[in-house]
C-alpha cells in the first residue's frame, strides 16, 4: 500500500504543477492548446487528488500517524510541490 501511496502522492504532484503551467504559461499565450489540455490535465489531476487524499486513510492507519503528521499530509496535496514533501519525508 505504501508504494502505490508514493506513486500516486508523486503523480499527484506532477499533475498539479501541470495544471499550473497549463494556467500560467499557456492560457496568456495559446489559448486553443489551453483549452484542449485543460479537460485531460484537470480530470487527471482530480482524480489522482481523490486517490491521494483516500490512500492518506488508508496509509494513516498502516503507519499509526499522529493528528498532526496526518494534517501535514493532508494539507500538502493542496501546495504545490507538497506532495513530493511528503513523500520525501513521511513515506521512506
Amino acid at each position: 500500500m505504501l508504494r502505490f501511496f508514493k506513486i500516486i502522492a508523486i503523480l499527484e504532484g506532477i499533475s498539479y504543477l501541470l495544471l499550473f503551467a497549463n494556467m500560467l504559461i499557456l492560457k496568456p499565450n495559446y489559448i486553443e492548446v489551453y483549452k484542449q489540455l485543460l479537460n485531460p490535465i484537470g480530470m487527471s489531476h482530480g482524480v489522482l487528488f481523490i486517490g491521494y487524499i483516500g490512500l492518506a486513510f488508508l496509509v494513516k492507519a498502516e503507519k499509526k500517524w499522529n493528528f498532526i503528521t496526518f494534517s501535514i499530509v493532508l494539507i500538502a496535496s493542496l501546495l504545490p510541490f507538497g506532495t513530493f514533501y511528503v513523500e520525501k519525508k513521511y513515506l521512506t
